[in-house]
């Protein structure tokens, strides 16, 4: 059914991630993943999940104080039932980011959305899923992330942002793999290198545990 999705968990946290961290927001977690991230902090993801109706993850959501709402997995756009859900919170007037591996059509996601973009690097074993085609159509709202575990991620990404011409189009995000490189380091990489990116740490890590689910 085309008013049914897959959902792993929803609730409703501090944002941890993007440009938007810091802002309460309610989670919408959908269930599946294409890719195997070296890295992967959400494989329970991968096939937990329950049925639910598109009304029934609208009214849920509806009862956060919020109105942010991001849709994450998982990789969300598998499941083709998130497109009349990232519309239905659209026309009620949320702000909807979508976190996307960047293995995945984005053609199709509403224009009014916001997409968390993540460009695999090296280290994820991921790299070759980059769809490169997709970056021409990324709108001036939407961010584009790069997961870092080494130098070696952090060169490639840095040459991935010239090569692509991404400065000054979005915003950029660095993000240190949690546990492999510590953010300071990657914070002086940033300043030495005099680079016009944002340094993000997963700030709901920080606040409750790398390990809790459900913030």
């Amino acid at each position: 059914m085309n008013d049914c999705l897959v959902v792993n968990e929803i609730f409703y946290s501090i944002q941890g991630e993007s440009s938007y961290t810091g802002r309460p927001c309610a989670f919408v977690r959908l269930a599946y993943c294409n890719l195997r991230c070296t890295y992967c902090d959400t494989e329970y993801a991968f096939h937990e999940g329950q049925k639910m109706s598109l009304e029934d993850v609208v009214s849920k959501v509806g009862g956060f104080p919020t109105d942010l709402v991001e849709i994450t997995g998982g990789e969300p756009l598998l499941q083709p039932s998130v497109h009349p859900l990232i519309k239905r919170f659209l026309d009620d007037g949320k702000t909807v980011l979508i976190e996307t591996g960047g293995s995945i059509d984005v053609r199709p996601v509403d224009s009014r959305a916001i997409l968390i973009y993540d460009i695999k690097c090296p280290d994820s074993g991921m790299m070759e899923k980059n769809i490169w085609d997709n970056i021409p159509h990324l709108k001036p709202q939407d961010e584009i992330k790069f997961v870092l575990g080494s130098r070696r991620d952090y060169d490639w990404a840095k040459g991935k942002m010239d090569e692509l011409d991404l400065v000054g189009k979005h915003t950029i995000l660095f993000a240190p793999v949690w546990g492999q490189i510590e953010p300071r380091e990657l914070a002086e990489w940033v300043l030495e290198d005099g680079l016009s990116v944002r340094l993000q740490v997963q700030l709901h890590k920080i606040l409750w545990g790398a390990e809790t689910r459900g913030v």
